[in-house]
């Protein structure tokens, strides 16, 4: 075998070779949080608690009684229903406001529609820490603090901004001449945009539906601010502030709780990503 033939043989094996390490590192780095709460969620506290025995493994025979005391001492099941409830009445207020509004300002608004996407976009940057006290203001007037409305009225404020210009983005990279077709064809704007439009768009809509339905899941200042009964809770400020009482720190039924609250979400995500990867680098153009 030649000589360059077989350096050029050689590279590419030690090439391979690193990229599967750097793949596996990554797996084990991203999978590790998960191997995490699932040991902790079954361990027993005599297994738990002493430093001697190595955390990674079940030193002693696995037990149920975090996830009892997680499923039977809190109402986390509510905790559930809550969240999957404010994150779908997000979802929907921010994709009725969001993907018009997008398309106005990729298709309608012309040189405005540029700086004004910006300025929109903009908005979301302002940190929560300096909204939720005018915003308590203005939920206490609605009479909706202890509400699970007070959430689902808050936080379009921060997932309705990046999903416009992220919509406005994704619509300008769908060509303009498959609307003019259709509108020469006898269609009005409206129904080019339902016909034609919307159908090329389903990776961006499945985007900002993940996206606003994450924050919702996720966010806590705001939950923590406006919501104070255990029963109207989010799974969000219920797990960290029900199992942690004064000094003490119920770790088993919060890896628990957060490994049962983040198995569904991380599973969405794995089904769909290659349409949320097409959809945050706005793929649609065909």
């Amino acid at each position: 075998m030649p000589v360059a033939l077989r350096s050029r043989s050689s590279r590419k094996i030690i090439g391979r070779i690193a990229l599967y390490l750097a793949v596996a590192w990554f797996t084990f780095y991203a999978a590790f949080p998960f191997v995490w709460m699932l040991i902790t969620a079954f361990k027993r506290n005599s297994d738990l608690y002493n430093v001697k025995n190595n955390p990674f493994l079940f030193n002693q025979p696995p037990t149920l009684e975090h996830m009892r005391l997680l499923f039977e001492g809190t109402p986390f099941l509510r905790w559930l229903w809550n969240t999957g409830f404010v994150g779908l009445m997000v979802v929907i207020i921010t994709l009725v406001a969001a993907v018009p509004a997008g398309y106005s300002l990729a298709r309608l608004a012309r040189a405005w529609g540029r700086r004004l996407g910006i300025a929109i976009f903009l908005t979301y940057l302002v940190p929560p820490t300096l909204l939720f006290i005018p915003l308590s203001r203005v939920v206490a007037e609605l009479r909706l603090q202890d509400n699970l409305w007070a959430l689902v009225l808050v936080y379009p404020t921060f997932t309705i901004p990046f999903c416009t210009w992220l919509m406005m983005g994704f619509f300008k990279s769908i060509p303009g001449e498959l609307e003019e077709a259709a509108m020469v064809d006898g269609c009005t704007r409206l129904a080019a945009l339902r016909h034609i439009v919307l159908p090329i768009s389903v990776a961006g809509i499945l985007t900002v539906t993940i996206f606003a339905f994450a924050l919702s899941m996720q966010e806590f200042t705001y939950a923590l601010t406006f919501i104070s009964p255990s029963s109207q809770k989010t799974v969000s400020i219920g797990v960290p502030t029900d199992l942690i009482r004064g000094d003490v720190f119920y770790w088993g039924s919060l890896m628990g709780g957060a490994l049962v609250s983040a198995v569904p979400a991380a599973i969405l995500y794995s089904l769909f990503l290659d349409r949320f990867i097409a959809g945050l680098t706005a793929g649609a153009l065909k």
